[in-house]
């Protein structure tokens, strides 16, 4: 059975840092392109950054250069981390994994999905 588990969420001050972790179990995450997602209650989904199985890696313009995703295959676990957070970064976090190695930001591709963690970045 898949499963992916987000950890890491917080509150956290503009300026400041956050590591999301994305375990995931029942599949071996190295093969699999994996993504961070984020959504506010009333918005749009918004893709944030993937890696693809060969280590090709997307990230949103409104990320680029303060966020980072990696992974460890060793840990079976995908990190996303974000330096220099904004208020506006504010969303719940979501990770997910689809099985083609072609890193996309868009939600309709992953068919598996985490719970999601809550960030807030406020002063």
């Amino acid at each position: 059975q898949v499963q992916l588990v987000e950890s890491g969420g917080g509150l956290v001050q503009p300026g400041g840092s956050l590591r999301l972790s994305c375990a995931a179990s029942g599949f071996t995450s190295a093969y699999r392109t994996m993504a961070w997602f984020r959504q506010a209650p009333g918005k749009e989904r918004e893709g944030v950054s993937c890696i693809s199985s060969g280590g090709a890696t997307s990230d949103a313009d409104s990320v680029k250069g303060r966020f980072t995703i990696s992974r460890d295959n060793a840990k079976n676990t995908v990190y996303l981390q974000m330096n220099n957070l904004r208020p506006e970064d504010t969303d719940v976090y979501y990770c997910a994994s689809h099985s083609l190695n072609e890193c996309r930001l868009s939600g309709s591709d992953y068919p598996y999905w985490g719970q999601g963690t809550q960030v807030t970045v406020s002063s």
